[in-house]
């Protein structure tokens, strides 16, 4: 054996074990990115279905351009604000993303979540789409947990300070009272208040759970997390205010919201189909009638649910296009 053979039998010896995992991961790559297009044809297709199209194009033909104009402002400005919430993420994650990397991202997610659960926008999508610009499993649970616990942590600040106001006031013969609701206003803002106490004074700053490591964020990212949680909720509020009778005070339809996304978290159903209606008609309407409710809210659907739904359909495609250009170069993980 000379010299030359020497070096290259270990290299030969090693080179099935490194072929192995390779190998195997692209025997199930194609079939499973298949089947995750497949699942969201599906999801489309049951979804399309379960719109009324013509009551839709209808509502949204009685409303004044202006309204609609204010109403799609907002929105966007709720879809730009969603998705900074991965902008944290990737400083909590110390990886160096472009914010055109990330944004689109966030945007595609948030769209996805509200109308196909967050099963499919908020976990699967983020993973497809990450993934494809070269971030690592890990990371990518840790942008997805961040965000969820601003979106939540965001809602809870929010959530008690209007409840806890008073402002909100529950219909006679509900069995939450406005006293009970108002105690647990108190609970939320607790809360809230132990998770910025254990960012700033827990001497623990990381758990490891299933494998995966779990940080504290500093102070000033929890603030920024709750700021910028609330403030989407209040966006979300906003649009549908815009578009419900003027009669109708801001603090009131926020208070409601509130309420309603709870009901339809506990319910499962995606987009809160039907849930969101009927606590709205449940809780307002003693003060304006059913049909301009229920007008508002369809508008509300396709303003913040539907359209953006088509609009990120196309965005998605571009990025699976362009996935190649838009990926982390390896140095920069």
């Amino acid at each position: 054996m000379n010299h030359s053979e020497a070096h290259a039998a270990p290299r030969d010896a090693h080179a099935p074990e490194q072929a192995k995992p390779k190998s195997r991961w692209n025997r199930w790559k194609r079939p499973l990115t298949l089947a995750f297009f497949l699942l969201l044809i599906v999801l489309f297709t049951t979804l399309a279905r379960r719109i009324d199209w013509s009551e839709v194009f209808a509502t949204l033909a009685d409303f004044k351009v202006r309204t609609l104009i204010i109403a799609a402002a907002l929105t966007i400005t709720s879809f730009i604000t969603y998705a900074c919430f991965d902008l944290i993420g990737r400083t909590y994650i110390r990886q160096k993303l472009g914010w055109r990397q990330i944004l689109p991202v966030g945007v595609i997610s948030y769209a996805f979540n509200l109308n196909l659960s967050a099963w499919v926008g908020g976990i699967a999508m983020r993973y497809r789409l990450y993934s494809r610009l070269g971030v690592s499993t890990g990371n990518i649970a840790k942008i997805l947990g961040l965000s969820l616990a601003t979106n939540w942590f965001g809602y809870m600040t929010l959530a008690g300070a209007v409840f806890s106001s008073g402002l909100v006031t529950m219909p006679p013969g509900w069995k939450l009272s406005s006293d009970a609701l108002q105690g647990v206003g108190v609970l939320l803002l607790l809360a809230s208040a132990g998770y910025l106490a254990a960012c700033r004074f827990s001497k623990r700053r990381a758990w490891t759970v299933r494998g995966m490591e779990i940080n504290l964020p500093s102070l000033r990212m929890a603030v920024l997390q709750l700021a910028l949680g609330a403030l989407n909720w209040s966006l979300m509020a906003a649009v549908i205010f815009t578009l419900l009778p003027s009669k109708l005070d801001y603090p009131m339809v926020l208070g409601v919201l509130l309420i309603s996304s709870i009901a339809g978290v506990i319910t499962h159903i995606p987009a809160g189909l039907g849930v969101l209606e009927a606590v709205f008609i449940a809780l307002l309407q003693h003060e304006v009638s059913r049909g301009s409710l229920l007008a508002g809210l369809i508008a509300y659907r396709a303003i913040y649910f539907i359209l953006p739904l088509l609009i990120t359909v196309v965005m998605y495609l571009v990025i699976e296009a362009k996935a190649k250009a838009l990926r982390v170069k390896p140095g920069l993980k």
